[in-house]
């Protein structure tokens, strides 16, 4: 059985309309951060074994970013959100 991710804007979708755009719970450092603040946010990445939220973007669909959160052990999906959405919410 193919996996299935529930879109907020096109309801469930199999899994090979959307492509992975990486983590969601990076923090962009201030513009003047050191050199070593940065190189770490580009590209020091976590590979994580369980409960994780990623940007995934509906490439063949709506194309909207989304944040899923999903177990990268077993690949349950545990909530969808639109990024845009996620990104206010962070922000109040």
């Amino acid at each position: 059985m193919a996996s299935l991710i529930p879109c907020p804007h096109c309801g469930i979708r199999p899994k090979e309309e959307f492509s992975i755009r990486g983590d969601a719970s990076l923090i962009r450092p201030d513009p003047d951060a050191s050199d070593e603040a940065w190189n770490d946010y580009v590209h020091i990445r976590a590979n994580p074994r369980g409960a994780y939220r990623e940007h995934w973007q509906h490439v063949a669909g709506c194309r909207r970013f989304l944040v899923v959160e999903r177990d990268t052990l077993t690949h349950e999906v545990f909530s969808v959100t639109d990024a845009a959405a996620a990104a206010r919410e962070v922000l109040r």
